[in-house]
């Protein structure tokens, strides 16, 4: 089968590879849909992963091609989307069923093969039927909702409040629209350039600020009459969007930490005051993985996609063959062309759902 192998950092390479064989307590998935994470990038670009060569791709959507003979939920024809964590069961977080923290974790595309490739093998704790309606092309998104979702929550939305998101990428167009589903009042998005602003529109967003040419924190400032958002998230991992950030809560506001930074953060006297003086909490959110397994963050996710009240299908500015991955990350690394969410469709996008 074809698969996208990378080597090293900056070494991406499409190859026939030998079609991975199901164990008695795995399925054999034919991806339909896989996408490109904002974590893909440094991971392909620059850090690299925990083994090489390694298939990269933890984002997808598949149909049930064989099942092992302990398999005892799903079929041939099964159409599924699958979390990409593999839980120990075994540490404290598991214990206390908060599966993000795990503390040995396996994990499609980073510590095993992923599914940037024709088919891959699947543990049964980690399938999830997809509802009739929903196809495979949002379908294969559920992972970036389910992360905005776990961002919004551990934010503590509530009905009626002013929601800020940093970050109009993939993740943060699916917290605005979750957060208007959730009741958000005023949503504003915060990027920079027009062409990621406008989709942040076509998703729900009621206001949107290029901090390019606009002071986010003033715009926010009028938009609210001063009053400044309840809940503020940094999809971006940029520092002085997170510092933008903490200066966008009003009083008692929530400002969660999303985007992946591997960068310090230094807090002046503006940020640490308006933590003090205003009570702002300020709180990490890491992936999506709670009890029951996958969890809230999932079937939330999953819900949302079957009652049509959210979809990918603004973002989704590319759709590729296997073949394409080298050359598209390449173009990422030179930067200068608008993308949003790239999804690979590894048997064309020939099926009904």
């Amino acid at each position: 089968m074809k698969a996208v192998r990378m080597y090293k950092p900056g070494d991406l390479r499409v190859e026939d590879v030998p079609k991975p064989v199901p164990t008695d307590d795995e399925v054999l998935l034919k991806v339909m849909a896989c996408g490109v994470c904002g974590s893909d990038i440094p991971r392909v670009l620059t850090y690299g992963a925990h083994i090489a060569p390694l298939t990269i791709g933890h984002e997808f959507s598949a149909e049930v091609e064989e099942v092992g003979k302990n398999i005892k939920n799903f079929k041939v024809g099964d159409r599924v989307t699958v979390p990409p964590l593999m839980p120990c069961h075994k540490c404290e977080w598991c214990e206390k069923g908060i599966y993000s923290l795990c503390e040995d974790y396996d994990y499609f595309g980073s510590r095993r093969d992923g599914a940037m490739a024709e088919y891959v093998c699947s543990p049964e704790e980690n399938l999830m039927k997809l509802p009739d309606n929903v196809d495979y092309l949002d379908a294969a998104t559920t992972d970036p909702c389910a992360n905005a979702i776990h961002g919004l929550t551990r934010g503590n939305i509530q009905e009626g409040d002013t929601v800020c998101i940093y970050g109009a990428g993939p993740i943060g167009l699916f917290a605005i629209q979750c957060a208007k589903v959730f009741g958000a009042d005023k949503v504003i998005a915060v990027d920079l350039g027009a062409e990621k602003l406008a989709v942040a529109k076509e998703c729900g967003a009621d206001y949107i600020i290029d901090s390019k040419e606009q002071d986010a924190v003033e715009e926010i400032k009028k938009i609210t009459d001063g009053e400044m958002a309840d809940v503020v998230v940094d999809f971006t991992g940029a520092p002085p969007a997170q510092l933008n950030a903490i200066n966008s809560a009003g009083k008692m506001g929530r400002v969660v930490f999303v985007g992946i930074s591997h960068k310090g953060l230094n807090l002046g006297d503006k940020e640490v005051d308006n933590i003090m003086r205003g009570q702002i909490s300020l709180i990490g959110s890491w992936n999506s993985f709670t009890d029951p397994f996958p969890g809230y963050d999932w079937t939330e996710s999953l819900k949302l996609f079957e009652e049509g009240k959210i979809t990918a299908k603004p973002m989704l500015s590319h759709k590729l063959p296997l073949d394409d991955a080298p050359a598209i990350f390449q173009k990422i690394k030179e930067g200068g062309f608008f993308f949003n969410k790239i999804l690979f469709l590894p048997h064309g996008e020939n099926f009904d759902k």
